[in-house]
C-alpha cells in the first residue's frame, strides 16, 4: 500500500545530490595538455568553459535577479583570482565562463597539483607518491546518479586531455596512444577524447626515475 511518504533513503540521496551539484564548478567544453618528464617536472595547461552549477540552475529556474547574478559573478571571479595559475577569466552568461589556466614546476617537490587549485573544486590533477616514485593523473570521479542529475539539468561535458611523457607508463585508460614525433625519443602522447559526461574518468600512472 502506498502511503505517499518519501523513502528516508531517497530523501537523503536527494539532499546529497543537491549539495554535490550546488557547490561545484563543472567543465563544459575544454582542452587540457599535461607534459610530464621522467624527472618529475610538469607543464599543465587547461583552457575551456566552465559552469557554476548552482548559479546556472538558479538562473535557469529564474530564482535570482540580475543584481544577484552580478554579485555571484564577482564572487566567482575573486575565487579564481586567488589562483596565480589562472591567466584568463571571462564571464559569458547563464553561469558559464571561460578560463585559461597554466601551471608548471617540480611535482616531486609540490607532491600534488590540480585544476582548479582548491581541493573542494578538483577537476583534473596530478599527484606524486614518494614511496613508489609514481605519478598519477586523474580526473574528478562522479557517480552515475550525479552524472544523470547534471545531464538532466542541461550540463554536459566534452573535451580532450593529452598527456605527453617520456616516462614508463604503468597503467592508463586513454582512448589513443601515439609516438610524439615532434619531441622525439621516448616521448608518447596519451589522448582522452571525452564525448560526454558519461565517459570513463581519465586516469594514468607513470613511473619516474
Amino acid at each position: 500500500m502506498k502511503t505517499g511518504k518519501r523513502s528516508p533513503i531517497l530523501a537523503v540521496l536527494a539532499l546529497f545530490l543537491a549539495a554535490t551539484l550546488g557547490g561545484c564548478y563543472m567543465p563544459i567544453r575544454f582542452d587540457s595538455e599535461i607534459e610530464i618528464h621522467r624527472t618529475g617536472h610538469y607543464d599543465f595547461k587547461f583552457d575551456g568553459y566552465l559552469a557554476k552549477v548552482e548559479l546556472y540552475k538558479d538562473l535557469k529556474e529564474r530564482k535570482i535577479d540580475v543584481a544577484e547574478e552580478k554579485k555571484q559573478i564577482e564572487q566567482i571571479k575573486t575565487d579564481f583570482a586567488r589562483d596565480p595559475a589562472v591567466k584568463e577569466f571571462k564571464y559569458l552568461k547563464m553561469g558559464h565562463f571561460k578560463v585559461n589556466w597554466h601551471n608548471k614546476g617540480d611535482l616531486i617537490q609540490a607532491k600534488t597539483v590540480s585544476f582548479f587549485n582548491r581541493s573542494s573544486e578538483y577537476m583534473l590533477g596530478l599527484s606524486y607518491n614518494s614511496e613508489t616514485r609514481r605519478i598519477a593523473m586523474a580526473g574528478k570521479s562522479l557517480g552515475k546518479d550525479i552524472k544523470e542529475q547534471l545531464d538532466k539539468a542541461g550540463l554536459g561535458s566534452t573535451g580532450k586531455i593529452r598527456v605527453i611523457t617520456d616516462a614508463k607508463v604503468i597503467s592508463h585508460n586513454a582512448t589513443s596512444v601515439r609516438d610524439n614525433k615532434q619531441k622525439g625519443g621516448r616521448y608518447k602522447t596519451y589522448t582522452w577524447d571525452i564525448p560526454n559526461i558519461f565517459a570513463p574518468t581519465p586516469s594514468l600512472v607513470i613511473q619516474i626515475l
